[in-house]
């Protein structure tokens, strides 16, 4: 039965992985820019390449299907023996890395640059104080290794259907099941979990009697106000999706595409 099992795992996740027919890339990424704003502890949220980015870009309704932390050139400075294989297959790539989940090889790293013809997000985690930004870093890259959850690639697979067939309230349903097991991981628990252990929010839900307004209950943490207006409970990691880091008020977007605001003058503009 265990082989059965595999050989099916298997089956699902080059069903899963295979890549998409066509790719819009809304705007293209520049890269020398991208590796001057992002800092480490910044959370890439990636729109992927392949069919399973369709599914779960469905089941969340949003832009981002994948997502990964930047840990710059942490992974060659914490393994000094891979130093010379990482720079001889990156080159100075290997000073600009993200950890990941991959439904293929688990957790693992690759360089930033892997991702540079897809549309990208970054998002930064307001205030993170240095010593919970270490621990973070500490926590991901010691997931290295750990293997994807392949339970949740076979629940994945039960909604690679026509999007008429779903049901609005079971698609994010679908991205609560799997195993459970806590040596497996799927992309967005691995960082969620990292975060939510130094007490940083994502998207934390309150109590209901306490019924918060956005100035209460993300206002109160840029303004350094405490106690908290609302008592916070922590989601389960397996809950939290690429798009709960878009619209967190806790994290930052950063635009590293954005032009000069000093040389741009839209009135200079030739519209067709």
């Amino acid at each position: 039965m265990s082989r059965l099992r595999r050989r099916l795992f298997d089956s699902a996740i080059r069903a899963l992985t295979r890549p998409r027919g066509t790719y819009d890339l809304v705007l293209p990424n520049d890269l020398d820019n991208l590796r001057r704003y992002i800092r480490k502890g910044d959370v890439v949220l990636v729109d992927g390449d392949q069919r399973i980015s369709q599914v779960i870009k469905y089941l969340t309704q949003s832009s981002w299907s994948h997502v990964a932390m930047y840990v710059g050139d942490e992974i060659i400075k914490r393994f000094p023996s891979r130093r010379e294989e990482l720079l001889a297959t990156h080159g100075d790539d290997a000073s600009h890395m993200v950890v990941e989940a991959l439904v293929e090889s688990g957790v693992t790293t690759n360089p930033l640059v892997k991702y540079g013809r897809m549309n990208l997000r970054i998002c930064r985690p307001h205030g993170l104080r240095r010593d919970d930004l270490q621990r973070v870093l500490d926590e991901v890259v010691g997931q290295l290794g750990i293997a994807y959850d392949l339970q949740n690639v076979l629940d994945l697979l039960r909604y690679f259907l026509p999007v008429s067939l779903i049901p609005r309230r079971f698609r994010r349903r679908a991205l609560e099941v799997g195993s459970g097991v806590p040596t497996e991981v799927i992309c967005s628990s691995l960082i969620a979990r990292a975060f939510q252990n130094v007490g940083f929010p994502i998207l934390p839900v309150a109590n209901a009697g306490d019924a918060p307004t956005l100035q209460t209950w993300a206002g109160a943490l840029l303004r350094r106000r405490l106690p908290y207006p609302a008592l916070f409970h922590r989601q389960a990691p397996t809950l939290i999706t690429p798009r709960d880091f878009d619209l967190s008020p806790y994290f930052a977007i950063v635009k590293f595409n954005a032009i000069e605001a000093q040389r741009f003058d839209y009135r200079r503009i030739r519209w067709a």
